[in-house]
């Protein structure tokens, strides 16, 4: 464990709502609010569902360089490191074995398209997925496919259902030994078991040495529930204003929508 400084903040950031918006673009307010915290001494980091390939180029486009930064919805957490090309290193990696709760869910939604992630960031998939939300390393193969490697995530979107109906049925198949986060849409992420953005965060905390009242989050999905909580206990949670209300309901603090530059406010907020 690393000494802390006193007043010093660790920042958890998601990315998808809270930093891009719908079109991936991030406004100035928001990139000068991140800099201007990591230039007073504070650890700003991104905390994501998404693959290793798609998070580094916003760490890019913030123009920051943390010693940490947590993927795959926890799964997967890179280190800094100067000679590799990505300039990070995988860390810490956790898998498990898809192939029962894949087929669980299959026998629920038999028109759902389904893509898994292994521990290299490599996807394949059955059909294809919305631009940008794989990987840049991906083929498409077969359900069965799908059965037969270690798996860092499980992705499943069913685009005939509506979101809340996707809940209902989400809801019924009693998926065990996994963590899993619906989001806005059908969309259905899937992580081993106990693990997620907050389960990563707290091991970052504890080798950085940062006490829990340092801990700031901020998010807008459901993915993004335990990292608030997390953070909200002796910390600062901010949910985007336009998150659902079981993600409102965990935070301490509630900001502005991502159209609003609400993370800019938020961020702020705390050298106000």
């Amino acid at each position: 464990m690393t000494q802390w400084a006193d007043g010093r903040l660790l920042v958890s950031l998601d990315i998808d709502g809270t930093i891009l918006d719908e079109r991936g673009h991030i406004t100035d307010a928001v990139i000068e609010s991140v800099q201007r915290l990591t230039a007073a001494g504070h650890e700003v980091m991104l905390a994501t569902g998404r693959s290793v390939a798609s998070t580094l180029p916003v760490v890019d486009q913030l123009g920051i360089r943390p010693e940490y930064v947590v993927c795959s919805n926890g799964a997967i957490t890179m280190r800094r490191d100067p000679e590799s090309p990505m300039g990070y290193r995988r860390e810490f990696v956790e898998t498990f074995d898809p192939a029962e709760v894949l087929t669980t869910i299959r026998s629920y939604l038999d028109k759902a398209r389904y893509a898994v992630e292994d521990e290299t960031g490599f996807y394949r998939y059955t059909e294809a997925f919305p631009d940008s939300s794989l990987g840049l390393s991906s083929e498409q193969t077969d359900f069965e496919g799908l059965l037969h490697m270690r798996a860092t995530r499980v992705v499943v979107i069913s685009p005939d259902h509506e979101v809340e109906e996707f809940l209902d049925v989400v809801d019924r198949m009693g998926l065990h030994k996994v963590s899993y986060t619906v989001g806005w849409t059908a969309w259905l992420d899937i992580a081993p078991d106990g693990v997620n953005k907050a389960t990563a965060m707290e091991r970052v905390r504890e080798i950085l040495g940062a006490p829990a009242s340092a801990l700031i989050a901020a998010g807008d999905g459901r993915n993004d529930i335990e990292m608030l909580q997390w953070a909200s206990r002796e910390g600062r949670g901010f949910a985007m204003g336009q998150a659902p209300q079981d993600v409102i309901a965990v935070a301490s603090d509630v900001t502005g929508r991502i159209d609003e530059d609400g993370l800019a406010a938020a961020l702020n907020s705390l050298s106000a």
